[in-house]
């Protein structure tokens, strides 16, 4: 294995040279050579077998994959868990109710038995990285058409995993790198026992919400807890009253120091996806067909949510965390187009083509190589453009609009085996599957809410999308002027996929749903835009990207060529740092609970905060956790770049302890995902003298307290 890594860092570190500290999310197994000796000169005082390594525990033992999207990290020896809380909402929202409001009110668990399971919650740990470019390529040719070297790596890809998984019972993954010029292989092991411990009011773990959301200056706490367990001999385990926490192979002590400007920091963690290598073409389709059409999908649902919610707590609790969701990267969105038009993201990419094409020009070998690749994004990106906007308004307003619709998706297989008579059995093992699902939908259910969500984003796709694009059903909106309440209305009152008795009775004896209406929209929007997307994938660029990654790196031989995120894991470093995005203004580079309290508005629900927090800052009553100045700092800001999936990463200090935990970037770094910028690119954290100061001070979890390493 040690020889397999070592080749791996060889053949990574040729990309490495001339990298800068603020900019690459790296590969935390290649950070010898030039990126160590950045770090060391950043007050970096770790080697790289401490940060990772196979053979001794190192700081990637304690970072997990969490869940779908997120990162999590070990901070205790019994497996116990950080991570943010917009993370952990939908689990801690999963165990609410009206009588035990966690989203409000918060949980806190006083001992191991108290501590709530969470059906379907993960966390992985990398066990183990191979690179297998050679295995995956092997019969591919240049003169392959695309669709057979895409079968063709499929086919590698399947046999290698099936091959290195063999009977063990892990996650193996193979996953492309540098637009598909490599391919590493990723071996997880998964636990799936994952046990929710604690999580602070929304007053502090959501405070700001959606106004706040992406800016900086910040004040909030966007902390959740869990733990994880094992079976009583330490493997992964499914839940069980037997099972045990995890003994930690390594987990982060937790620093009081506090944060000055220009202190080290260095982030590892799951960032999801970026596209810094990305030519004009998907850049200029972010700007004018895709940022706008998820804007335009998603305002529009979030308007009815907010309309329910401020209405009713029940609906509250029940949606909080799907309003999240959509907002989330509602608001990424909104910023994303207004930041790549600001920073001239698109005009920098058409020069780096311009000089791409000089250079290839220059030598007759390259010419012949990387001729006529940029025809072919021109040509894919004007095929495209006539798609987007209609593909995303299927995904957005169409099978993942209305609940309803987006439920009755799932018993597609069903029906399907229903209609073709399939065994007794298989239909049997449907129908247990989906009462499982059809009980949690009906929990965090409101009809009437999905009601007017359905009817606004039919209405919107009616109104939006060009005719020849439209699906069948919506073609009726002909005769009503384009409003849709009389058929969701005469949908809502047949269907059974808004009423749980008729499911469930249905489900007790299954027939075709071919009559259902919701159903039948479902299967209307759905067969549409699957032969849209046929039609819109029959031109591809994939060589083309491919070819033109190959040439840049191949151009620019000292360039930072760190890849794309991709879910992997990766190490940024940096320091803290306080920012001057534009003229004549700037920003500090922490916050403090004074500016909680200034934002804070009484009732509000973005605003509002505990009345203990309230006393405690009245009273300055902040123990230990104070800066030099008697203030308690909630936020800070670093240099680091991560992205999507980095949420709940470790802000790790110098000598590896704990100083804070990664929630967010900053509005006028929001093109950061295709273009980084240096200047004015932050990322937004979480004290962790603000966390030790809610778990001690404010909600007085002292089994915590005994548990945490806590280095001063």
């Amino acid at each position: 294995m040690k020889t397999k890594i070592n080749l791996l860092c060889i053949i990574l570190m040729m990309f490495v040279f001339n990298a800068r500290a603020d900019e690459g999310m790296w590969l935390p197994y290649s950070i010898n050579g030039q990126n160590l000796a950045d770090m060391q000169r950043l007050g970096c005082k770790l080697t790289a077998e401490q940060i990772f390594s196979f053979n001794q525990p190192s700081l990637k033992d304690a970072i997990v994959q969490f869940g779908g999207g997120c990162t999590g990290e070990l901070i205790s020896a019994e497996g116990l868990l950080l991570t943010n809380h917009h993370c952990g909402l939908s689990y801690v929202q999963s165990h609410a109710s009206v009588e035990h409001d966690y989203l409000q009110d918060g949980f806190w668990a006083r001992s191991k038995a108290e501590e709530l399971p969470n059906e379907g919650l993960t966390v992985s740990f990398l066990s183990f990285i191979e690179d297998v470019t050679e295995a995956i390529l092997k019969g591919v040719t240049d003169n392959m058409s695309e669709a057979d070297r895409a079968e063709k790596i499929k086919e590698n890809g399947q046999m290698l995993i099936k091959e290195r998984k063999g009977d063990r019972d892990v996650k193996v993954e193979i996953v492309p790198f540098y637009h598909g010029n490599q391919y590493i292989l990723f071996v997880y092991d998964v636990y799936k026992d994952v046990r929710l411990v604690a999580c602070p009011p929304w007053g502090i773990g959501k405070f700001g919400a959606d106004t706040d959301n992406w800016t900086w200056p910040r004040h909030k706490g966007d902390f959740c807890i869990f733990r994880v367990y094992t079976a009583p001999d330490g493997s992964p385990a499914t839940y069980s009253k037997n099972n045990v926490p995890m003994k930690s192979k390594h987990f982060l002590p937790i620093s009081l120091k506090g944060v000055k400007q220009g202190d080290y920091t260095m982030i590892l963690g799951y960032p999801g996806s970026t596209d810094r290598y990305s030519s004009s073409g998907s850049v200029r389709n972010v700007i004018e067909q895709e940022g706008p059409a998820i804007v335009a999908c998603r305002t529009t649902k979030l308007e009815q949510y907010r309309k329910h919610m401020d209405a009713d707590p029940a609906v509250f609790i029940q949606y909080a965390s799907k309003q999240a969701s959509v907002s989330n990267y509602w608001k990424y969105y909104i910023g994303q187009v207004k930041q790549l038009q600001r920073n001239k993201v698109l005009e920098k990419r058409l020069e780096q083509e311009q000089a791409f094409r000089q250079w290839a020009a220059q030598d007759k070998d390259r010419k012949a190589k990387y001729d006529g690749i940029f025809d072919e994004m021109d040509k894919y990106w004007e095929h495209q453009s006539q798609f987007t906007k209609a593909l995303i308004y299927y995904r957005e307003a169409g099978w993942r609009g209305g609940e309803a619709v987006s439920f009755a998706l799932k018993f597609r297989a069903l029906n399907f085996a229903i209609q073709q008579k399939a065994p007794q059995s298989k239909i049997d093992a449907y129908v247990k599957s989906l009462k499982a699902a059809s009980q949690d939908f009906f929990k965090d259910y409101n009809k009437e809410l999905d009601r007017d969500v359905t009817i606004a984003l039919l209405n919107l796709f009616y109104k939006d999308i060009d005719r020849n694009m439209q699906c069948g059903i919506l073609r009726k909106g002909d005769k009503t002027g384009g409003d849709f309440t009389a058929f969701v209305d005469n949908a809502f009152a047949k269907s059974i996929f808004v009423d749980a008795n008729k499911l469930n009775a249905w489900l007790d004896n299954p027939k075709s749903l071919s009559k259902d209406p919701i159903f039948d929209l479902m299967s209307n929007i759905v067969e549409s835009y699957i032969t849209l997307s046929d039609v819109a994938s029959k031109v591809n660029c994939s060589r083309a990207d491919r070819l033109y990654m190959e040439g840049l790196m191949e151009m620019q031989k000292d360039r930072n060529f760190y890849p794309d995120a991709n879910f992997t894991m990766r190490l940024t470093y940096g320091s803290v740092q306080d920012c001057k995005p534009t003229d004549g203004v700037e920003y500090s580079y922490v916050t403090t609970l004074d500016g909680v309290m200034q934002k804070y508005k009484p009732g509000d629900w973005e605003f509002d905060v505990p009345k203990d927090l309230i006393r405690l800052w009245e009273n300055k009553d902040y123990g230990r956790y104070a800066d030099e100045n008697g203030n308690l700092v909630v936020n800070f800001i670093t240099t680091n770049d991560i992205t999507g999936g980095n949420s709940g990463s470790p802000v790790i200090d110098a000598n590896g302890n704990l100083i804070g935990l990664a929630f967010d970037g900053n509005w006028e770094a929001m093109s950061g995902d295709i273009s980084f910028e240096n200047k004015v690119q932050r990322t937004i954290c979480m004290d962790t003298r603000y966390l030790l100061f809610i778990i001690d001070k404010m909600a007085n979890a002292q089994n915590l307290m005994q548990e945490l390493k806590i280095v001063e």
